[in-house]
């Protein structure tokens, strides 16, 4: 039981960390058409993200991996059932890393036009979609005793899972912005910080309406009313979100950094722990629903997986603490006319 409820708590945190990482990414392919106006501008935003983008992915081959190994069951059923959204996942992720070679391959303006349309399309449907399929896992999918999904695609675009699309949207784009304003200077560098600041207020009235309409739409509120002490999690979310506010109107936009960071891992949290023990909630039934009790890979397993995660974790850790701090940097004009800039 205690192996288990340790997997579950790292099988939330490794999410959390492709969405404090990659997030920033996502949000600023996103921002790609409405924030760069230049060529060099475009530039400046693909460097941006450039040596960070892949390293960042690694979190979400580590949660889909932890996923297989420690959750089989989750695994299976999540492919089955959430086969369409993830499939879509995959491909926009797909082309948005190719765009990232190709569009400099060729000097011409249609050519670098359709790559950096797909790195737009790329970042706004995994943003989009990831919120999505989580909104609808905390709400609960259709799954029956077998596992069996009874629903469509559409099914899972109900009110709720869409509002959970905007608000991971949001999320991102504000982390996005954010990321940019750090790393660039000049016009792009004003532009950056004045989009989140105009993100902000809108992120701040969705974030309300998710929260609101998860008391009627979830029972994620249980665990918390159970342990009014877990509300510490959503309170510190909510600091960390007015936090970014403050240090956007500052200019201090590391701070404003690592405070929408914080506030993209609490949000991640607030629902890992209100499903807890539940992975994957069915909407049918709540006695076919899959928990980390009931879904979870033999104790063995577990614990030979758990002392490989202490070995190597912290050495990707440390990798992407020294890639970030390589990187901290602005993106200038000279930056951009190495051989190996995007």
């Amino acid at each position: 039981m205690a192996l288990q409820n340790v997997w579950f708590f790292l099988w939330g945190l490794l999410w959390a960390l492709y969405f404090l990482t990659d997030g920033f990414d996502l949000g600023l392919g996103s921002l790609l058409p409405f924030i760069a106006k230049t060529e060099e501008e475009k530039r400046i935003v693909y460097n941006a993200m450039g040596p960070l983008w892949d390293g960042n992915e690694v979190w979400l081959i580590t949660a889909g991996g932890v996923t297989f190994a420690a959750f089989p069951l989750v695994y299976a059923v999540m492919f089955s059932s959430l086969y369409s959204a993830l499939m879509l996942i995959l491909f926009a992720l797909i082309v948005r890393g190719v765009s990232f070679e190709f569009r400099g391959k060729v000097e011409n303006p249609a050519w670098k036009r359709i790559w950096d349309t797909t790195l737009f399309l790329g970042s706004l449907l995994p943003a989009i979609l990831f919120g999505a399929a989580f909104a609808n896992i905390f709400r609960g999918i259709p799954i029956d005793q077998q596992g069996v999904y009874h629903g469509t695609l559409f099914t899972l675009l109900n009110p709720y899972g869409l509002l959970g699309g905007v608000l991971f949207l949001l999320l991102f784009l504000v982390h996005g912005a954010i990321w940019l304003a750090v790393r660039s200077e000049g016009a792009i560098h004003v532009r950056a910080g004045a989009t989140a600041r105009k993100l902000w207020p809108v992120l701040l009235v969705v974030a309300v309406i998710f929260l609101v309409a998860s008391k009627f739409a979830t029972n994620l509120y249980a665990n918390y009313l159970a342990h009014p002490t877990l509300f510490v999690v959503i309170l510190i979310t909510v600091l960390a979100l007015l936090g970014t506010r403050i240090f956007l109107a500052k200019e201090k936009y590391w701070k404003a950094w690592f405070s929408s960071a914080v506030t993209i891992v609490g949000a991640t949290f607030f629902g890992i722990i209100g499903i807890y023990p539940n992975m994957f909630p069915s909407s049918l039934d709540p006695a076919y629903s899959l928990t980390a009790h009931n879904a979870s890979s033999s104790p063995l397993t577990l614990k030979i997986m758990l002392i490989v995660v202490i070995m190597f974790v912290p050495i990707v850790l440390a990798y992407q603490i020294w890639a970030y701090h390589l990187f901290k940097g602005k993106v200038t004009e000279e930056d951009l006319a190495y051989e190996e800039a995007y």
